[in-house]
């Protein structure tokens, strides 16, 4: 089989990324980051601040492990594993309350913004 060179990278270890999370001052590493997708993985400790600012693209987080909530304008949504959310582009919106190590999946419907 011959490897193409312009092939795109097709599997994405996310526990190597939790690993270079929590060596690092971010809370967030985004491994894929394209004009029409991103995507990405956090992990917040209990007590640690998300500090994400409104997207300029609609985003959706799936729910790894953890707890707390996911404030979106002003509204509490609780989370729990294995649970979806869409967040539309241009809205405030954070994580808070986990008393766990919140993981989470996202994915942007263009580039990370």
């Amino acid at each position: 089989m011959t490897k193409n060179p312009k092939m795109l990278k097709t599997t994405f270890d996310t526990n190597k990324y939790l690993k270079k999370i929590s060596k690092s001052n971010s809370y967030f590493y985004t491994f894929l980051d394209r004009d029409n997708m991103a995507a990405g993985i956090l992990m917040l400790r209990p007590g640690e601040e998300d500090t994400q600012d409104p997207h300029e693209n609609d985003e959706v987080y799936y729910v790894v492990r953890g707890d707390g909530f996911l404030n979106v304008e002003g509204i509490d949504h609780p989370i729990q594993p294995a649970m979806s959310y869409f967040v539309e582009k241009d809205l405030k919106h954070h994580f808070h309350g986990n008393t766990k190590d919140l993981v989470v999946v996202y994915f942007f419907s263009g580039r990370d913004s």
